[in-house]
């Protein structure tokens, strides 16, 4: 699909930042657009930056991280990366990916991690905020499963609150009445095409739109190339997949969504919707972030195919 794209924000020669700026979340809030990113520091550790815009394209950013990992927290004392921010009434609940590794001769058993290599612990946690500077932490959401990608469905459904998640190599849903206790972990979206064939997993956040919830995902193809998709999922129960994209709805064109610290990789983590235009925030090849300005029409279109 062809659409508008752009980088609204680089790496700064901050060490906190250097490596890198990707996959951030989005939220409108008093009439700006806040996009609260990942930054890669020297030393080689996620904290997140605060950006805000007037107009969904040119940022402002503080020269300070806004939040960053407890190092003395086991769950995240190696950083925080990939954020996601729901809105729920006066409060934003932001769920990110909390990283550390597994202590020392402990069996791992995701199926991700039983390769060789570094033992990577990776928990699906969150926080609460209103302004977006100041933080409630809320911990870590699934405290048993290596999970990360997740999102929650912005309205609550029979009572519940709906946690869209990754498990290797596919996309989960799990509910909960008060986002402590967990309940009925299922398998929702499985890959089906070349484009996916590796692993799937949850975008942003769904939108709401007329006829169910919209749903972006990305999925990693043999090559290892991340490309887009999006499915609908059923208004009153999102754990249902009504319809999904047959082909990509974005790939990796321009050279700064090729080239960077990983190569080959679009990956969307906010998404603004507004009179029929979405604002949709992405990771390009790790390094910049970048904007697609996409009409929700053409998405919807596209789900028929």
């Amino acid at each position: 699909m062809e659409f508008p794209r752009q980088v609204v924000l680089e790496p700064r020669d901050l060490w906190w930042e250097v490596g890198g700026v990707l996959n951030p979340a989005a939220v409108e809030l008093g009439g700006k657009i806040h996009l609260l990113y990942r930054a890669v520091g020297a030393d080689n550790i996620s904290r997140f930056g605060l950006a805000i815009s007037e107009d969904g394209e040119t940022f402002t950013r503080f020269d300070k991280p806004i939040f960053e990992g407890d190092p003395n927290n086991p769950s995240e004392r190696l950083g925080v990366e990939d954020p996601r921010a729901t809105v729920f009434g006066r409060d934003i609940l932001i769920t990110y990916t909390a990283v550390s590794v597994y202590p020392t001769g402990h069996i791992v058993t995701a199926p991700s991690l039983n390769t060789p290599g570094t033992p990577w612990r990776i928990r699906v946690s969150a926080l609460k905020t209103r302004d977006m500077r100041s933080f409630q932490k809320l911990g870590v959401l699934l405290p048993d499963i290596d999970s990360k990608d997740a999102v929650l469905v912005p309205e609550k459904h029979l009572g519940f609150y709906w946690l869209i998640h990754r498990v290797d190599p596919s996309i989960f849903i799990t509910r909960s009445p008060d986002l402590k206790k967990w309940q009925g972990n299922i398998e929702m979206m499985t890959a089906k095409e070349p484009w996916e064939q590796l692993k799937i997993g949850a975008a942003c956040p769904p939108l709401k739109t007329d006829d169910g919830w919209l749903l972006f995902y990305h999925g990693v193809s043999a090559n290892h190339t991340y490309s887009v998709g999006a499915a609908l999922l059923a208004k009153e129960n999102p754990a249902v997949v009504l319809k999904r994209t047959k082909i990509p709805i974005m790939s990796p064109h321009f050279d700064w969504e090729k080239r960077g610290v990983t190569n080959n990789v679009v990956f969307p983590t906010g998404a603004i919707l507004s009179r029929g235009k979405i604002f949709l925030y992405y990771g390009a090849a790790d390094k910049v972030i970048g904007l697609a300005k996409i009409s929700l029409e053409s998405i919807m279109s596209a789900l028929d195919g």
